[in-house]
């Protein structure tokens, strides 16, 4: 059992066995541009590949009403005994991302900390990697959820998600504003590769990731329906 703190409130309780993402520093950082935005009891909160479901929780806990989805089965259960165990309640489905959702079912917040790990192998990733592996660009989960994020946002929704530089500021940027979003970027973080990134250094040094060294910067872009 851990404590996740992200928000100035009483930390979160959160059980993630082997198998599901533990918050990390993506999830604080999402979890800080979380806590600024107006959740009450009537904001609808859709949050893709919730895993642990610590921001999720955290969601609830600020007031909202909140839907989580994750492709694992393993997430699922893990993120509602974690809604439990904070005493909040959770909606929680199996599926990948929208498509998850019942048609036509519409959200003020949609939240997103997705694989964005820049993987050597092209191959759809297999096992616990999927949740940080995402093709050799980065972009195999964020290109999708910029696509499909307006299609389950209500007029003035918005969209935050989490990533690292490595799979392209710009191009999110960029995406999101041909999907009819006005995007920027509100937190940035700079960090020490972690243990995965550093595996495959020679690689990312190859491709020119790697250019800063050994250091990656998160950002959380927020965007909204213009």
């Amino acid at each position: 059992m851990t404590a996740a703190p992200l928000t100035a409130a009483r930390p979160l309780r959160c059980w993630v066995p082997r198998g599901v993402y533990a918050p990390q520093a993506d999830t604080r950082l999402l979890g800080r541009a979380l806590c600024r935005e107006r959740i009450t009891e009537k904001t609808d909160v859709l949050e893709l590949g919730t895993g642990s479901g610590v921001l999720a929780v955290a969601a609830a806990r600020l007031g909202g009403r909140v839907t989580a989805v994750d492709i694992s089965w393993r997430a699922v259960v893990v993120a509602w005994i974690n809604a439990l165990l904070n005493g909040q309640r959770l909606r929680v489905r199996h599926g990948d991302l929208t498509t998850a959702v019942p048609g036509g079912r519409r959200f003020d917040l949609v939240i997103a900390n997705p694989p964005y790990v820049p993987a050597p192998s092209g191959a759809p990733p297999r096992g616990f990697a999927r949740a940080w592996d995402a093709g050799t660009d980065g972009r195999l989960l964020i290109d999708r959820i910029c696509d499909t994020a307006p299609k389950v946002l209500r007029p003035a929704g918005t969209l935050l998600i989490v990533h690292s530089h490595l799979c392209g500021t710009g191009a999110t940027l960029t995406r999101l504003a041909a999907a009819g979003l006005r995007a920027q970027v509100v937190d940035r973080t700079r960090l020490p590769f972690g243990r995965v990134l550093r595996s495959r250094l020679d690689w990312l040094r190859e491709r020119g990731l790697a250019a800063d060294g050994t250091f990656e910067e998160l950002v959380v872009i927020r965007a909204e329906l213009a």
